[in-house]
């Protein structure tokens, strides 16, 4: 019976996103609150169990989210990111291109989400193609696939970031072992699946930007070293945590302040700090602009934090109305691997709801009882749970419609690039989490 109400609200969830076209933060909350009801909760005490999943959700997250927003309007108005671009692009030569903008999908995709980072890049992947006489595809692809893993895969982003805290996962390991399967599966989806387009027809790209700069854009650009620097800021800070926890006595002092530093919440705090004075008032801009901008970034975040608090509110009925214990009973001596199970939960959500970020936190909530009755690595948990909700994207995703509109792509041609790039990144992705978790 608990299974049955389970699949009952995911229904009803599908229903009311898809057909009905509710808003996810409404439709979670609305599916946790029947979910609960229906398996016995008193009004009170499911009322109560999704203040504690958004409280408990959202605790530190709204920090790094917020933190995140802040640093990747920087380094985008600051001018840092097109000189990442711009330099990468110019080093590598037109014969290696794919590499360069792998690197700067990469670079610029940590700090920042998905569709600023799209947004942001593909004036420059536009101006490229018709520079080097290159189809749009061909030099998109990799951009793309780069932004796609930093987005499912590394911390700070919103869904492994939430997923690592609902399994109570390390985040310093989580972001190492992000980090080696994404050098794979960026070559795999980005470089050898974007050449299979470098014989796709040529096509304009659309006269479709506000060619206006900011003000901060209109100061000298900083330097490639220092725009590069303070964009791997909290990935520099959260690595060497990880690396600090693998080689440092446990209770010495020099772990402690690894470990404090390696914090998200701090490491990005640093990173805006350091940020406010590299690309900011070294460069002659002053305070009240770069305040201004900040502001204006965190606006943009107040929707994605409502809906990860739903997914977390949706969790904690599943925990608190028993029903994830009914699932450890039944998954108790189950032939498959947690990971597998994991993946294949997200992506099925993913496949029906569209947005990974709701995937990959409904299908957390329905894996939690995993942990601690298998002998499975949280972190890997988390990655794999990540890389589920990437695959298959489809007309009910954003990221679809984005693509597909930003480069003048039919519905089969965005199936074909689009679509094929993200479930090759979430299927290397999976193969990946079941070899590390050969060796961890």
């Amino acid at each position: 019976m608990p299974l049955l109400i389970v699949a009952i609200g995911i229904f009803f969830l599908l229903l009311l996103v898809i057909r009905l076209k509710i808003h996810a933060f409404i439709a979670l909350i609305l599916v946790a609150l029947g979910v609960g009801l229906a398996q016995g909760m008193g009004l009170e005490a499911v009322a109560g169990s999704i203040e504690r999943g958004v409280g408990g959700t959202l605790g530190y997250l709204a920090l790094v989210l917020g933190f995140g927003a802040m640093l990747g309007a920087l380094i985008a108005e600051s001018g840092a990111a097109e000189q990442i671009t711009r330099s990468l692009i110019a080093s590598f030569g037109q014969r290696n291109i794919q590499w360069a903008i792998i690197l700067t999908g990469f670079i610029v995709g940590v700090p920042m989400f998905y569709t600023v980072g799209f947004v942001m890049l593909i004036p420059i992947i536009f101006a490229i193609a018709a520079s080097v006489r290159l189809p749009l595809l061909y030099v998109g692809i990799p951009m793309a696939a780069s932004l796609s893993v930093t987005h499912g895969f590394l911390p700070p982003h919103p869904a492994p970031t939430t997923i690592a805290g609902i399994f109570e996962a390390d985040i310093s390991m989580t972001l190492l072992y992000g980090l080696i399967l994404a050098v794979p599966t960026i070559i795999i989806a980005g470089l050898l699946f974007g050449r299979t387009f470098k014989n796709f027809p040529l096509t304009a790209p659309p006269d479709i930007f506000d060619t206006t700069q900011s003000k901060l854009a209109l100061s000298n650009p900083p330097s490639l070293g220092i725009s590069i620097f303070t964009a791997l800021l909290p990935v520099i800070l959260m690595a060497a945590s990880a690396v600090g926890k693998m080689v440092l006595e446990e209770d010495s002092v020099g772990r402690e302040i690894m470990g404090f530093l390696g914090n998200p919440t701090i490491s990005l705090l640093i990173a805006v700090l350091f940020a406010i004075y590299s690309l900011g008032l070294r460069q002659g801009n002053s305070m009240s602009d770069l305040m201004q901008s900040m502001t204006n970034s965190v606006k943009g975040v107040a929707m994605i934090l409502l809906i990860i608090g739903a997914g977390g509110a949706f969790k904690q009925v599943l925990v608190d109305s028993g029903i994830s214990g009914y699932i450890v009973g039944l998954m108790e001596g189950a032939p498959l691997s947690p990971l597998l199970m994991a993946w294949m939960i997200a992506a099925a959500l993913r496949i029906a709801l569209g947005s990974a970020t709701v995937a990959a936190m409904t299908a957390a909530g329905i894996v939690l009882p995993l942990i601690g009755q298998t002998d499975v690595s949280p972190e890997l948990l988390v990655l794999a749970t990540g890389a589920g909700s990437l695959t298959c994207s489809n007309v009910n995703d954003t990221g679809f419609w984005l693509f597909k509109e930003y480069f003048g792509l039919s519905i089969k041609e965005t199936f074909m690039s689009w679509t094929v790039m993200e479930t090759i990144v979430s299927v290397v992705g999976l193969v990946g989490c079941l070899l590390l978790s050969l060796i961890v």
